[in-house]
C-alpha cells in the first residue's frame, strides 16, 4: 500500500508555497530541497536519500514551474504516488484553472487545503477524480466571495449551515446530507442537469517519424489520445465504436482507459468502449500505433511491389543536401508537402457543408474528406563549430527563415496562407508542393582565415621559408621579393572535407492536421444504451460531434 507521509509545493523561485502532513514525522522542506537540489540537473522523479533521518524516497515533479514534492519513508508503489502528483495538479488546475500560478495557491489555500484532506486519507490515496472531488469541496468563485464578505448569503461549505447535523448542500452525503444526494458512480457528480445535452470525442495523435537519408522510415509511431466531453443530464450510459483498416486490434497497442471503462467489453469486442462518463471534459483513452507494423503496412503503403520501401502518407518530409558549392559550404533543405492535404475536397459534387454520421455539421476545409495542413516549421540544427549562416534565402516556394549569430539551429516558418499558395501551384499534378531553403554556413575560425587570407576554415597553416634583411639606413625590416609569397592554401578537395563538420546532420518538421490521423483510426458510432441510463428523458437525442487532429512537435525527423 502507497504511503505519502506529506506534500510541500514551491514556486518558479524555490519559495514554500504549502506544507502539508498526512503521517508520522517526515523531513521537513528546508531540509528536503537543498538536497533535491544538490542533485544534477536533469533530475529523476525519484530519489533515495540515504542521510534522513529515517531514510526517505522523495517523489517529485514540476508542472507549471511550481516543484510538487513527496517524501515517503516507507516501501511503496513509485506509480502510484507519482500518477497521483498528476492527477493532483489535473485536480487543481480543474478548480483553479490553466496555468497554476502562485498566486492562486496563496488566495486559494482553503480550497486547495480541503482538496488535499480528500484525495489522500492518513498517506493513503482515496479520490482523485475531480467529478467526486466536487461533491465536497466547491470551487472558488469570486462573485460568491464577494457576497460572504458583505454579509449576504454564500454557499460555500465552510459558511453553510449545519442541518440535521450534517453540513450545508455543498459537502453532499459524506458529510450527512443523506443517501438520496449521493452518486452512484464514484467518477460523476450527483444531480447532473443540462439545458442542452453534447457529447464531443476528440481523437488528437503526436506522430513520431524517424527517415533515413535514402528517405526510407526507419521508425514511425503515433501515440493518440482520445478525449472525451460530456454535457448530458443524468447517468448516461455510452457506447463508442473504433475502427480502423486492418482491424482495430491489430492497430492498436498499448491502449489505456479511464475508470469509467468497462475492460472486459473491449477485451471480447476490440474497438468497442462501454462506459458511464465523468461530467465535462475527460480523457477516456490512450493508445499507441507502430506505422510499419505487418499490419499497418497494407492501409498506409502506397508502393505496389513487396520489396519496395514502405512508404508513409506523412503530410510533409524534408531532406537535406551538404556539401554544395566550389568550397562544399552550403546546404540546401528541400520540403515536400503531400498533394492529399490541399484542405479541398477531391469530389467536386461535395457541398461546402456536410453532415456527419454522428450529427455535426462541419466546413468541407479541415475534415476527413479534405484535411489541411497548419502552420508548419521545420527546424534545422546545427553543430556547435558554426559560428554564422550567411545568405540564407527561400529559392523557391515561401516562408520566413530566421537565424542569428550563435544560433544553434535554423528555423523555417511557413503559415497556412503560405501552405495553400504552394498547393495551389501544383495544379493537380499528384506530385506536391516543393519549397526549398538554401545557406552558407561558416566555422568559427573562418572568419579570422580569411582576413588573412588563409583558407581552409581554420585548418592547418604552411609556413614559406623567407628570409628578412635589416636595412640600417632605412631603419626598418624588409623582405626579398623572391620570398614574398602567400601560405599555401588547402584545395578544393581538402577545403569541402573541412566544410563537412559545419554540416546539417538532421532536419526536423512540426505542424498540425485538422481531420487526418496517422494511424487511420475513426469513430464509427456513438451510441446511448437507453436501458442503462438514467435521468437522460425519453426520446431525448445528444448531439454528437467528432474531430480529428494530428500533431508533429518536431515529431518528423529527416536525417542526411
Amino acid at each position: 500500500m502507497s504511503a505519502i507521509e506529506a506534500l510541500y509545493m514551491f514556486d518558479e523561485h524555490n519559495t514554500p508555497l504549502l506544507e502539508h502532513t498526512y503521517l508520522n514525522r517526515p523531513p521537513s522542506s528546508s531540509v528536503l530541497l537543498p538536497l533535491y537540489l544538490a542533485h544534477p540537473i536533469p533530475r529523476p522523479p525519484l530519489i533515495y536519500l540515504p542521510n534522513t533521518n529515517p531514510p526517505t524516497l522523495l517523489y517529485s515533479i514540476i508542472h507549471d514551474h511550481l516543484l510538487f514534492l513527496c517524501p515517503s519513508s516507507s516501501d511503496t508503489d513509485p506509480l502510484a504516488i507519482l500518477t497521483f502528483l498528476h492527477r493532483l495538479t489535473d485536480v487543481l488546475e480543474d478548480y483553479l484553472g490553466s496555468p497554476l500560478l502562485s498566486s492562486k495557491i496563496e488566495n486559494n489555500y482553503h480550497v486547495v487545503a480541503q482538496l488535499l484532506s480528500e484525495m489522500v486519507d492518513g498517506g493513503i490515496i482515496a479520490s482523485t477524480e475531480p467529478n467526486a472531488l466536487r461533491d465536497v469541496v466547491e470551487a472558488p468563485n469570486l462573485l460568491k466571495s464577494l457576497l460572504g464578505g458583505v454579509g449576504l448569503p454564500s454557499s460555500t461549505p465552510s459558511t453553510a449551515a449545519v442541518v440535521g447535523g450534517g453540513f450545508g448542500k455543498g459537502m453532499g452525503s459524506r458529510l450527512g446530507m443523506g443517501p438520496e444526494m449521493a452518486s452512484p458512480v464514484p467518477w460523476r457528480r450527483a444531480n447532473v442537469r443540462h439545458t442542452s445535452n453534447e457529447m464531443y470525442v476528440d481523437i488528437v495523435e503526436t506522430l513520431q517519424v524517424t527517415l533515413s537519408p535514402s528517405g526510407r522510415p526507419l521508425s514511425a509511431l503515433a501515440s493518440g489520445t482520445v478525449a472525451f466531453t460530456a454535457k448530458v443530464s443524468g447517468i448516461p450510459d455510452l457506447i463508442l465504436h473504433l475502427g480502423c483498416a486492418g482491424g482495430i486490434h491489430n492497430a492498436i497497442s498499448l491502449p489505456v482507459f479511464h475508470p469509467c471503462v468497462r475492460l472486459n467489453r473491449w477485451r471480447e469486442r476490440p474497438g468497442e468502449i462501454s462506459f458511464v462518463p465523468p461530467d465535462g471534459r475527460f480523457v477516456l483513452a490512450g493508445y499507441e500505433v507502430d506505422l510499419l507494423a505487418d499490419a499497418a503496412l497494407g492501409a498506409f503503403s502506397t508502393s505496389t511491389t513487396a520489396k519496395s520501401a514502405p512508404k508513409l502518407g506523412i503530410p510533409a518530409t524534408v531532406s537535406v543536401h551538404t556539401s554544395l558549392g566550389p568550397s562544399g559550404s552550403e546546404f540546401e533543405a528541400r520540403l515536400q508537402l503531400n498533394p492529399r492535404f490541399t484542405g479541398k475536397s477531391t469530389a467536386s459534387s461535395q457541398p461546402s457543408a456536410t453532415k456527419s454520421s454522428l450529427g455535426r455539421t462541419s466546413s468541407a476545409t479541415g475534415t476527413t474528406a479534405a484535411p489541411v495542413i497548419e502552420e508548419m516549421l521545420i527546424h534545422i540544427p546545427l553543430p556547435a563549430t558554426v559560428k554564422n549562416v550567411t545568405d540564407l534565402r527561400v529559392l523557391r516556394g515561401t516562408g520566413d527563415a530566421t537565424y542569428g549569430p550563435g544560433d544553434r539551429a535554423i528555423e523555417w516558418r511557413i503559415s497556412s496562407r503560405e501552405i495553400s499558395t504552394l498547393m495551389a501551384q501544383d495544379r493537380g499534378g499528384g506530385i506536391g508542393a516543393t519549397a526549398t531553403l538554401r545557406g552558407t554556413v561558416i566555422g568559427q575560425d573562418e572568419s579570422a582565415d580569411e582576413t588573412l587570407d588563409i583558407g581552409g576554415g581554420g585548418g592547418p597553416v604552411s609556413l614559406a621559408a623567407s628570409t628578412y634583411h635589416y636595412d640600417d639606413s632605412a631603419s626598418s625590416f624588409s623582405q626579398t621579393a623572391a620570398a614574398v609569397a602567400k601560405p599555401s592554401g588547402i584545395d578544393d578537395a581538402k577545403r569541402v572535407q573541412a566544410n563537412k563538420v559545419l554540416m546539417p546532420s538532421c532536419a526536423t518538421v512540426s505542424f498540425s492536421v485538422k481531420g487526418w490521423l496517422a494511424s487511420g483510426i475513426r469513430v464509427e458510432s456513438l451510441n446511448v444504451d437507453q436501458k442503462r441510463s438514467k435521468g437522460l428523458g425519453s426520446g431525448v437525442t445528444p448531439y454528437k460531434g467528432v474531430k480529428y487532429l494530428c500533431v508533429s512537435r518536431r515529431g518528423v525527423e529527416c536525417r542526411c
